[in-house]
């Protein structure tokens, strides 16, 4: 692992997470709102999210609107699946230039994954409501979009 990456670990007190990477929650809204299953949720919730070469953030999805929002390291491809109109996007989330841009917004209910570029990338993610694991899933948990996006390149599902 990279040496500065290994340091944004120790200095930021990340943990792995469960998709991949490392990350810590570093803001929760104390004002709640009734989401969905009307359970209350934090208004927005916020982390700090790692992902060093050959991390990946594994194919999920919220069910909440998520902006990552780039802070250092190399940039990061992030993809999205639109599971109603089998749209498949990339991005790349890094410096703001012609081939990246520093901000990334995935609507509730897109399918998602990340990997960096390089060495390590430092994001920052935003979910609104706030994030909650029974709002979570991963995509072996979805067999009917992974065949989906098998459909559209087999190796998407390297990214399971």
């Amino acid at each position: 692992m990279h040496t500065r990456a290994e340091e944004l670990i120790r200095a930021l007190h990340l943990e792995p997470h469960i998709e991949g990477g490392h990350y810590r929650r570093i803001y929760e809204s104390a004002t709640r709102v009734a989401y969905g299953d009307a359970a209350q949720r934090a208004v927005a919730t916020s982390i700090y999210f790692l992902l060093a070469a050959g991390d990946l953030s594994r194919w999920h999805r919220l069910d909440t609107d998520e902006v990552w929002h780039f802070y250092e390291g190399q940039p990061l491809e992030h993809l999205r699946f639109d599971p109603v109109e089998g749209v498949l996007t990339r991005h790349v989330l890094g410096p703001a230039s012609r081939e990246s841009a520093p901000v990334c917004v995935v609507p509730a209910g897109m399918w998602q994954c990340a990997r960096p570029l390089g060495a390590y990338t430092l994001v920052g993610c935003t979910v609104a409501p706030g994030y909650e694991f029974r709002g979570f899933a991963l995509l072996d948990q979805a067999p009917d979009v992974a065949k989906r996006l098998s459909l559209i390149d087999e190796a998407l599902l390297d990214l399971a």
